[in-house]
């Protein structure tokens, strides 16, 4: 598995990389940071979607409650940020730890949660997630697998965490 993930990471840091992609993925990935996208999607559903407000509201801390429970499985796990060779990563990570990401966490329990209450939304909101999450490994913040376990961690979440009525 540790190979594959390697392949892919060096695939992913090689492949696409221009000045523009670099800079949009940079924007993206820092618009993840502490789960500020969510928040401020929660945000602006709250202010104009009066029926649905306590379901936005409550949505716009999952991220950042997300953010907060990865941060403890990165200290149990303690896995390291890769580090390639001739590729140093395009950007800076508040820790040195890596699984799962943190940006994948937030960003998936988010979309997974106002899918529940915004189904109209759901194609936006994981296609939302699913970028962010690819900026990662494309940064050579994380492995591959750290967004995938990111991504199942956050969905999961979503799921089961309760919305006000």
């Amino acid at each position: 598995m540790k190979e594959t993930d390697l392949k892919i990471l060096r695939f992913m840091r090689t492949r696409g990389h221009t000045p523009a992609v670099e800079k949009a993925a940079q924007l993206i990935a820092r618009s993840g940071e502490n789960g500020y996208l969510w928040v401020g999607i929660g945000l602006a559903g709250a202010a104009f979607d009066q029926p649905r407000r306590k379901q936005w509201l409550f949505s716009a801390a999952i991220g950042p409650v997300a953010i907060g429970l990865n941060f403890g499985i990165k200290l149990i796990t303690k896995r390291p940020r890769p580090s390639l060779e001739g590729l140093p990563p395009l950007g800076g990570a508040p820790s040195s730890l890596s699984f799962p990401s943190a940006h994948a966490t937030a960003s998936f329990a988010a979309a997974t949660a106002i899918s529940r209450f915004a189904p109209e939304l759901k194609l936006a909101l994981f296609g939302a997630a699913a970028t962010m999450a690819v900026t990662r490994p494309y940064l050579g913040m994380h492995y591959p697998s750290d967004v995938v376990a990111g991504a199942v961690l956050g969905s999961a979440l979503g799921r089961v965490v309760p919305l006000p009525e």
